[in-house]
């Protein structure tokens, strides 16, 4: 019998006005996904997923400001034969917001994508992303 490894995160389903989707890729990576990462022990969901868009994409949000989508389990995008359990919240951001937002951290790219954009990735969109479309 083997364990199933499991990767815990919060990550962000991010819209501008357009309807776009922000997709952001890891800096060694080539899937694009959602902006978010791992919860630290003390932190709340809402909580995590603030300090993470700060540190990624420099991006200022209220708690109050994500709506939850709920949990979704899909297949870890850079942890082969590891399963992903994320909690996604959306998160609407104005056009000047969105125009200025810059990769942080561990991100070394990001990018902006209709759902059309997003699926023409392929294989380089992350299993969650491709759900979340």
């Amino acid at each position: 019998m083997t364990t199933v490894r499991v990767v815990r995160v919060v990550a962000a389903l991010i819209t501008d006005p357009q309807g776009r989707l922000l997709l952001v890729r890891k800096r060694g990576t080539r899937r694009f996904m959602q902006a978010g990462g791992k919860p630290e022990a003390d932190e709340t969901a809402r909580g995590a997923l603030v300090r993470e868009l700060s540190e990624e994409l420099g991006l200022t949000v209220a708690e109050s400001s994500l709506a939850l989508l709920g949990p979704y389990v899909t297949d870890a995008a850079n942890e082969p034969g590891h399963r992903l359990e994320a909690e996604v919240f959306r998160l609407q951001l104005s056009a000047g917001v969105a125009a200025a937002l810059e990769p942080h951290a561990e991100i070394e790219e990001l990018r902006w994508a209709t759902p059309a954009q997003a699926a023409e990735l392929g294989d380089r969109l992350a299993p969650l992303a491709r759900l979340l479309l």
